[in-house]
């Protein structure tokens, strides 16, 4: 049964950006780095002086959205100089949800903006996201686009690991980060051959610039880490001058940024993205927003190129049921009356409870021998009930040993431990990039170490553990007060 799960990670193309959430509300990114602490800004932007530690580029872009009236003396933030680069700034007290920035839809940079554009005619029936990315690496050339100043702020790349070297690739060694960005990297260069041969190359008025894989990365890159989604109308847009707020693990909730309708210049109204504080903010203070609660360390450096925190730390877990097992169909059908497939992932972080649909899935995958029984039509409605507890000491004792032995496996695919890592972290002296591997794969082990323990544990406890038949026996009265088997003689 050694094939009851994979500890590898996949990876989905549908929609490779970040969209999980828990609300149905929009998610900003940002590329940059990692709020540490409280800070006070030594530089904002002026609307009268310039401040020479902000980049000419970035009062440029500010200057262009004062003239078109996105800001104005009344806007509560400006651009600033902080410790993850550049971020949004508090000109004066903020109170908590107050509105900060508003950018009207005209600026959003989102499929229906591909769509009108020039290259509109070539961009349907593409992916959403490859569509923007044209638009992107479109109008980055042009000395005439509306987004022009706002180019000129963007990054050439962000700290994710899409843009890692091989040698920095080489510190995940082991890693499912490293897994999941070999196949995103995959990914985008199967997608770019694609749209290179079908829509770039035969459409040299509309692309009369080339557009290599590196281009189609940054395109990707800025998508990734800047885009929000799950606006009321919107899937994936790009906010303007918004995308410049970066992330704290302080900030708890999701409830940010809105699609609303309003004034959008002196006499129209249209679509705004809105931007709400979460904290109340002193004059000088940093505007921060939560990217997603649910997203692991892994998945921040990949989206976005930070590490948050410990407290993100996790693994996935990837249960499978084998095509070759012999009750596939039952399985299957059982598994998908349930809500679920096949194949299941199951997020695991450290020092949390187990996901709840983890344990009957495993024990469903595991089921066989004597426990088959339950997988006849006749228990189809109720088995799922019967999974939610222990079946048999053989089928908990066999999860319990395969999860300890693919966790064991998959430790030693890492070239450090966790001591080693630990020391790397406490002696610093550590790059960026580097230090976010060591922080990622010590994360990983120490996961999976948990996971091992309490599959460990409840392998030590499976002779206290009640099991179906024994709570079959006792749903018909078979079993006395001591537990004892109760036998009627006919008289």
């Amino acid at each position: 049964m050694s094939n009851l799960f994979s500890l590898n990670s996949s990876f989905s193309p549908g929609f490779p950006f970040p969209t999980r959430t828990s609300k149905q509300l929009p998610l900003l990114t940002n590329p940059t780095y990692q709020f540490k602490k409280p800070i006070f800004l030594a530089s904002v932007l002026s609307t009268k002086t310039s401040d020479p530690q902000i980049p000419q580029s970035v009062q440029t872009f500010w200057e262009w959205l004062r003239d078109e009236g996105v800001v104005s003396s009344k806007t509560p933030v400006k651009p600033g100089v902080v410790p993850e680069g550049l971020g949004l700034v508090a000109t004066r007290d903020i109170a908590k949800n107050e509105v900060v920035l508003e950018v009207p839809k005209r600026f959003w940079i989102n499929p229906d903006a591909a769509a009108s554009s020039e290259i509109g005619s070539v961009c349907s029936g593409l992916k959403p996201w490859i569509s923007v990315a044209l638009l992107l690496l479109r109008e980055k050339t042009r000395e005439d686009s509306k987004w022009k100043h706002y180019f000129g702020v963007l990054p050439q790349y962000t700290d994710s690991t899409i843009f890692w070297s091989e040698e920095e690739l080489a510190e995940l060694q082991g890693s499912q980060l490293l897994s999941t960005t070999l196949s995103v990297k995959e990914y985008v260069q199967t997608e770019f051959q694609k749209v290179e041969a079908e829509v770039i190359l035969p459409n040299k008025r509309l692309f009369p610039f080339p557009i290599t894989l590196d281009d189609f990365f940054w395109a990707f890159g800025m998508l990734r880490s800047r885009a929000f989604s799950r606006l009321r109308n919107q899937n994936l847009v790009v906010v303007p001058f918004a995308d410049l707020i970066n992330h704290s693990d302080l900030v708890t909730t999701e409830d940010h940024a809105h699609e609303v309708r309003g004034p959008a210049g002196l006499f129209s109204w249209d679509y705004l993205f809105s931007l709400r504080s979460p904290l109340d903010l002193k004059a000088g203070e940093q505007v921060f927003i939560q990217y997603d609660l649910n997203k692991s360390n892994a998945d921040m450096a990949l989206d976005y190129g930070f590490v948050p925190g410990s407290s993100r730390d996790a693994f996935t877990l990837t249960l499978q049921i084998s095509e070759s097992d012999e009750f596939f169909d039952d399985k299957l059908d059982i598994a998908e009356n349930n809500g679920l497939g096949a194949t299941e992932y199951f997020d695991i972080k450290l020092d949390c409870p187990l996901p709840p649909m983890m344990l009957p899935y495993l024990r469903l995958v595991a089921l066989g021998g004597t426990d088959a029984f339950l997988l006849e039509s006749i228990f189809r409605n109720a088995v799922w009930g019967h999974l939610e507890l222990p079946i048999s000491r053989a089928n908990e004792e066999l999860i319990c040993q395969v999860v300890q032995k693919a966790c064991n496996s998959a430790l030693s695919a890492y070239p450090t431990s966790i001591e080693e890592d630990d020391n790397l972290l406490e002696e610093g002296n550590l790059s960026t990039r580097h230090m976010m591997a060591v922080k990622i794969r010590a994360g990983e082990k120490k996961v999976l170490q948990y996971i091992s323990k309490l599959f460990e544990e409840r392998e030590a406890e499976l002779a206290g553990l009640e099991y179906y038949q024994e709570r079959r026996l006792k749903d018909l009265g078979l079993v006395g007060e001591q537990g004892e088997i109760i036998f009627w003689e006919s008289r």
